[in-house]
């Protein structure tokens, strides 16, 4: 396998706000920190100071109803991100530059929340709530659980996140009346194999390098182990325990990879995708 193609970037997305839905985009810089803007916001609950994440979503039942997006492109050089629109799911628009955000989002959301962005020098790591729905195969049932956040990240684990179209054939394969569709699983990078089969390929990935177009090059660090959110409505998306329980039966709750930097650089749609 290595130092072959694997296949080719077919899309590219990151998400400004952590929980909200985000950008396709056409090409990007990479950075240290991954896809450049992703996961540059959240929103942090008032009262306990936890980001707020579909992760839980008795808490955030409507986080996946609002969209942001960058009002100007994001820049490497620069550690503030640039300002943001966010659209509710009642379809008004704000912006980051405005003065009563706070108290928009807060009504909106039925809790009192502010919009942080990320930064390196952060006092302390931000902590957030996962809850485990009541199924075989996961590691708590019907439980929330917290978790600390990569300091002076909005990551849950990992900077980028990567899937195949392969993988999502294969779950389609499994479980027929499921969607497996792109925003369930909210990756950065999606790669169509070579080969057009229809298995978990991006398996065999961890451990190795991949290389992306002329530059970027990232480290396969693990398989990336899926959650409630994957289960939740969204755009036209139904709620759907059977996508997450599929994925726990066939492949050890795992849908996708994630990966560090090793080197960053440009990306487009349509890159060359080889394993080193």
């Amino acid at each position: 396998m290595p130092n072959t193609t694997q296949g080719s970037v077919a899309s590219l997305w990151r998400y400004p706000v952590k929980s909200m839905a985000g950008e396709e985009l056409t090409a990007t810089e990479v950075t240290e920190r991954g896809l450049l803007g992703d996961r540059a916001y959240a929103l942090v609950d008032s009262a306990d100071g936890k980001a707020a994440t579909a992760k839980n979503p008795k808490k955030w039942p409507t986080l996946f109803g609002f969209r942001a997006t960058f009002i100007e492109p994001p820049r490497p050089v620069v550690s503030v991100p640039p300002p943001i629109r966010i659209t509710l799911p009642d379809g008004t628009t704000a912006t980051s530059q405005q003065a009563d955000l706070h108290d928009l989002l807060s009504q909106a959301l039925n809790r009192p929340v502010t919009l942080n962005a990320a930064r390196r020098d952060h006092a302390g790591p931000v902590n957030a709530e996962e809850y485990w729905p009541d199924m075989e195969g996961l590691d708590f049932r019907d439980t929330v659980t917290d978790f600390t956040l990569p300091g002076g990240t909005f990551f849950d684990c990992a900077t980028v996140h990567l899937l195949t179209t392969a993988t999502l054939d294969r779950l389609h394969q499994l479980y027929p009346q499921g969607r497996f569709e792109v925003p369930r699983f909210r990756p950065n990078i999606v790669v169509t194999p070579a080969s057009g089969e229809q298995d978990f390929v991006e398996n065999a990935w961890i451990g190795h390098t991949l290389a992306i177009g002329d530059a970027v090059r990232l480290s396969i660090t693990g398989p990336c182990g899926r959650c409630v959110m994957t289960t939740l409505a969204q755009g036209d998306l139904p709620p759907d325990p059977g996508i997450l329980r599929t994925a726990a039966q066939h492949n050890k709750v795992s849908v996708g990879i994630y990966a560090t930097v090793e080197r960053g650089g440009s990306i487009h749609r349509g890159d060359a995708v080889r394993v080193e």
